[in-house]
């Protein structure tokens, strides 16, 4: 009995390690299967443009559209792939028509803020006071510029592209009137113009024009802001008779000459206003009253430039009219300082700055090579509102309608 037991143990051990050997062989050491699934893409943090503009105040009428025409080029930038492929992040804050108030804030874009980039601000003594400040932080600044004494202080950063230069605004005008016979140019110019920068560097543009022609000035007044009448100084100009007016001004003021000329019954050869006339308010404010007023652009939605037509199908749908040249003004000045950014390759300052000193750009303001002060070379086109709307009358090659001039032939 003892030894079945004892065969019957050792059997049992014999099964037993069988079973324990033949699993450990079941067992396989697992195999590590490929993974289809791709390591994830860390996101680059958007490109941070920072800018102020006038939402508010005297100057909210005009630097609204400069807004759009910026928040349009970032819609259409980030639906092609963004800026060096990131996507771009916009910040405008409201500088209240405020120079001091917009040196402010562009200072706490760069240093709080940490901005990537910056873009320009409106209008020419806001732009003047900002281009000083960013100097300092050597930092690329694309804008209307502060006219021609802000880009005749050395600055290496600055660009104006295109520059609203108050010295050229006039110069399609007496362009156009140098090709009239002499009889038929005026003789006595009379002039009310806003003591600030703006309207002192358009001013120099009109007394340059008028003694190249040999017209004689016998009026030439200031004024400060706001303008309650413009009636003392259309009397004058009257009195004087003077046959060619200027009102060197902003909309609203401008809006009060045009209103003066109409309730006194002024009718010279030609009337010019500054930068109102550009403001599509300009027809609602003054109807009929506005028509005929001759100003001066750097932009025009007639003018035969690469996407123009983009934009203006763009205010079509936006505004129920053509592109006004304010929305214009902003996209050519982003455009301006994307093609530095992607020519250059990087957001390095000096990089870009060195880029746009060196190539040139395509705008819907057209084609612009900068000098050394950040300029393109000097030139103007003319705007006359005809019908409510300021249409593009020279340079010939450009035009799409003829001056109505005398003004006091067509006026009611």
């Amino acid at each position: 009995m003892k030894i079945c037991r004892s065969l019957l143990l050792v059997l049992f051990l014999l099964v037993f390690l069988t079973f324990v050997v033949g699993c450990e062989e079941a067992v396989e050491e697992p195999v590590d299967e490929p993974v289809d699934e791709e390591e994830p893409v860390e996101e680059e943090d958007p490109i941070h443009i920072g800018c102020t503009l006038p939402l508010s105040g005297p100057y909210a009428e005009t630097g609204t559209y400069v807004r759009d025409g910026y928040e349009f080029w970032v819609d259409q930038i980030n639906e092609e792939g963004g800026l060096l492929g990131r996507e771009v992040e916009l910040t405008v804050i409201d500088d209240e028509s405020d120079p001091t108030e917009a040196v402010a804030q562009i200072e706490r874009l760069i240093e709080m803020e940490g901005v990537d980039l910056l873009i320009g601000g409106y209008p020419g003594d806001t732009c003047s006071a900002q281009m000083a400040a960013v100097e300092e932080h050597q930092m690329v600044y694309v804008s209307m510029g502060g006219h021609m004494t802000s880009f005749e202080q050395g600055f290496e950063y600055s660009f104006g592209a295109p520059p609203l230069m108050g010295e050229w605004w006039y110069i399609g005008f007496f362009e156009w009137l140098e090709q009239l016979p002499e009889e038929e140019r005026p003789t006595r110019a009379g002039m009310m113009t806003v003591n600030n920068p703006v309207g002192l560097a358009v001013r120099d543009c009109a007394i340059t024009g008028l003694e190249d022609l040999g017209i004689e000035i016998v009026m030439d007044e200031l004024y400060d802001l706001p303008l309650d009448s413009a009636e003392p100084f259309v009397s004058r100009a009257m009195a004087e008779e003077a046959d060619i007016f200027f009102a060197n001004g902003f909309f609203a003021d401008g809006v009060v000459s045009v209103e003066a000329v109409s309730d006194l019954g002024y009718e010279p050869k030609a009337i010019l206003q500054g930068i109102g006339t550009l403001v599509p308010a300009w027809e609602d404010e003054l109807g009929e009253d506005g028509n005929y007023v001759i100003s001066g652009t750097a932009m025009h939605p007639d003018l035969p430039f690469e996407n123009v037509d983009l934009l203006n199908e763009h205010a079509q749908e936006e505004y129920g009219r053509s592109a006004p040249p304010y929305f214009m003004f902003g996209v050519a000045w982003m455009q301006t300082l994307h093609q530095g950014v992607e020519g250059a390759g990087s957001l390095d300052q000096d990089e870009i700055r060195d880029w746009l000193k060196e190539e040139s750009v395509n705008t819907v303001g057209g084609e612009l090579t900068f000098d050394e002060r950040g300029l393109p070379e000097s030139y103007g086109y003319t705007t006359q509102v005809q019908d409510g709307s300021p249409e593009l009358v020279w340079p010939e090659e450009v035009k799409a309608a003829d001056i109505k001039y005398p003004y006091y032939e067509y006026v009611e």
